[in-house]
């Protein structure tokens, strides 16, 4: 099984209520725990590393460390996101099992805002219809009338998984000895 990356996130029990932070991403309402959130930031400048999947967007220098930005949408198999005045990276601090936390922005088109939902009102994920893969759903919520998607953080974040991404983007070499 692969290293997941895990946020600083700890269990809620099924009776507990939890905040999560909302945000928009292509239309669609998300939300993460915010448990696992470090802090948002403003869409600055950021610089693209070469050779990387199209999910990753470059590095930025947060306060002198290197944070490598995801963007969620393509993440997703969509479209990279529009970059706006609203566009927002929320800074995640993440770590697998062999390695120290790491902190990691998701690029994300506008956060909305923190909200309570009781544990009672998030239904499992569906088996079919969301526009994501289903194992990046931990859950559907209901919000003022709307439904919210619930993410699961450590599956999308997952670093054997990105790592392999990132391995298929590489550009093959030639081999220029003709024995």
């Amino acid at each position: 099984m692969g290293a997941l990356m895990t946020t600083r996130h700890t269990a809620v029990a099924a009776d507990e209520d939890a905040q999560y932070l909302t945000f928009m991403l292509g239309g669609e309402m998300f939300a993460i725990g915010i448990l696992g959130i470090k802090e948002i930031i403003e869409y600055g400048s950021l610089t693209v590393v070469p050779m990387m999947p199209a999910f990753v967007r470059g590095v930025i220098n947060l306060r002198g460390a290197v944070v490598p930005v995801v963007d969620l949408s393509a993440r997703f198999g969509r479209a990279n996101s529009p970059i706006t005045r609203r566009s927002c990276v929320i800074i995640i601090e993440a770590s697998s099992e062999d390695s120290r936390p790491q902190d990691i922005g998701l690029l994300v088109d506008t956060v909305s805002a923190v909200q309570e939902i009781p544990a009672t009102q998030i239904e499992p994920p569906p088996s079919f219809g969301a526009r994501i893969r289903a194992d990046f759903i931990g859950g559907m919520a209901k919000v003022d009338g709307k439904f919210v998607i619930v993410l699961e953080v450590a599956k999308v974040l997952s670093i054997d998984e990105m790592s392999s991404l990132a391995d298929s983007a590489q550009v093959p070499t030639l081999d220029l000895d003709p024995r």
